[in-house]
C-alpha cells in the first residue's frame, strides 16, 4: 500500500502557478500585439484617417439611421459621399493644374523674346517710382537680362526635375492607394459602429475603470471640436475669400480660394495665404482691390481665431484654447495633416488627465486615506 502511495503521488502533475500562466498570457499578448502593430505600419495613416472620418461624421450618420433605418446601403452612401467630397475638388484643381502648367510654358516662352511689361499701378507709388520704373526696364523688360536666366538653368538640373516628377507620379499613387483603404475602413467603421463602441466600452471599463469612457469622450468631443472650428469654418474662410478673389479679378480664384480654405484650418497659415494671393491682384489688375481684399481677409481670420475656433474647439471639450492652439501646431508639425486632429485629442485627453490628477476632491480622498 505503501508503494502504491507514493507512485501515485509521484505521477501527479504539479499543480501550475496561477501568477506564471497570468505573466505568460501578458507576455503573449504584449508579443501578438506588438506583431500586430509591426504588421500594419504601412497603414497606420489610412486607419488613423478612416477612423477620424467615422467619428466625425458618426452624429449625422446615427440621425440618418434612425430615419431610414439600418441597411447595408446608408454606409456605401456616407463612404461613396466622401469620397466624392474629395475626388472632385482634386480631379478639378489636377485639370486646371495641368491647364496652368501649359499656360505658363507659353507666358515663359513669351517673356523670353518680349520681357515682362511693366504694370501701370508703378507709376502711382507713391515712394521710390522712378527707381523702381527704371529697374524694371534694365532688368524685367530686357530679354536679354531674362535670358541670361534662363540659359543659367542648366540640362542637369532639368534631368533631376524629371527624376524628381517620376517619384512624386509613384508618391501620388502610394496616396491614392491609402486613401481608398481609409474610404473602406470608414465603411467598416460606419457599418458596425454599434458593435465596435460596445466593444470598446467593455474593455475600457476592464482596463481603466468608469475614468476610461470619460476619456474616450474627451477625445471623440475634441475630434468634432476640431472638425467644426479647423475644416468647418476654414471652408467657409475660403468661400469667403473665392468670392472676394473672383470680384478683385485675381488669377484662377476658384483654385486659389480652394487653397485659401486648406491653408486657413491651420492658425496663422491662412495669412500667408491670403497675402499671396494679394500680391498677385496687385500685380495683374489694382492695387486698391488687393488692399481692399486683404483688408477683409485680415478682419475675418482675426474674428475667426479669437472668437469662433475658441468657441467651437474649445466650448466642446472645456479645454483652454491655449492648449488646443499647441495641439494643433505640435500635431501638424509632427503628424502634417493628421495631426490637425490628432494633436487637440492627445491634448484634450492631457488636460482632462491633469484635472482628474489635480482635482481638490481626489486630493483630499487621499489625504483622508494617508
Amino acid at each position: 500500500m505503501t508503494n502504491d502511495t507514493s507512485s501515485n503521488t509521484q505521477l501527479t502533475p504539479p499543480t501550475p502557478s496561477k501568477t506564471l500562466q497570468k505573466r505568460a498570457r501578458a507576455c503573449l499578448a504584449i508579443f501578438f500585439i506588438l506583431i500586430t502593430l509591426w504588421t500594419l505600419r504601412g497603414l497606420f495613416p489610412a486607419l488613423l484617417w478612416g477612423g477620424i472620418f467615422a467619428i466625425a461624421l458618426w452624429p449625422l450618420y446615427k440621425r440618418a439611421e434612425k430615419r431610414f433605418g439600418t441597411s447595408i446601403w446608408l454606409p456605401l452612401i456616407f463612404t461613396g459621399i466622401l469620397t466624392l467630397i474629395f475626388l472632385v475638388p482634386v480631379s478639378f484643381v489636377s485639370f486646371k493644374t495641368a491647364d496652368e502648367i501649359h499656360s505658363a510654358i507659353l507666358w515663359l516662352d513669351s517673356i523670353r523674346h518680349r520681357g515682362i511689361p511693366a504694370p501701370h499701378w508703378l507709376e502711382s507709388l507713391p515712394i521710390a517710382s522712378a527707381q523702381i520704373r527704371t529697374f524694371w526696364a534694365e532688368h524685367l523688360s530686357n530679354p536679354e537680362g531674362l535670358n541670361n536666366l534662363f540659359h543659367s538653368i542648366n540640362a542637369g538640373h532639368g534631368v533631376a526635375v524629371g527624376k524628381q516628377f517620376g517619384s512624386h507620379l509613384i508618391d501620388i499613387a502610394h496616396r491614392g492607394i491609402l486613401f481608398g483603404f481609409s474610404m473602406l475602413t470608414l465603411f467598416f467603421l460606419l457599418k458596425d459602429g454599434h458593435k465596435i463602441i460596445e466593444k470598446c466600452l467593455i474593455g475600457s471599463e476592464r482596463l481603466f475603470g468608469a475614468q476610461g469612457e470619460s476619456l474616450a469622450k474627451q477625445i471623440i468631443s475634441s475630434v468634432h471640436g476640431t472638425v467644426s472650428g479647423l475644416v468647418l469654418v476654414g471652408l467657409g474662410e475660403g468661400i469667403v475669400m473665392g468670392i472676394c478673389y473672383i470680384i478683385a479679378g485675381a488669377p484662377q480664384p476658384l483654385i486659389f480660394g480652394l487653397a485659401t480654405a486648406i491653408a486657413a484650418m491651420v492658425p496663422l497659415l491662412g495669412w500667408v495665404a491670403i497675402t499671396i494671393v494679394c500680391l498677385l491682384i496687385a500685380f495683374k489688375s489694382s492695387m486698391i482691390a488687393a488692399t481692399i481684399v486683404w483688408i477683409i481677409g485680415a478682419i475675418m481670420l482675426f474674428i475667426a481665431d479669437h472668437f469662433i475656433r475658441p468657441v467651437l474647439i474649445g466650448g466642446t471639450t472645456k479645454v483652454p484654447f491655449l492648449w488646443v492652439l499647441l495641439g494643433i501646431l505640435g500635431g501638424a508639425e509632427t503628424w502634417h495633416l493628421m495631426g490637425l486632429f490628432i494633436g487637440p485629442a492627445v491634448m484634450a485627453a492631457t488636460h482632462l488627465l491633469w484635472t482628474i490628477w489635480t482635482s481638490p476632491k481626489d486630493h483630499k480622498t487621499t489625504k483622508n486615506t494617508l
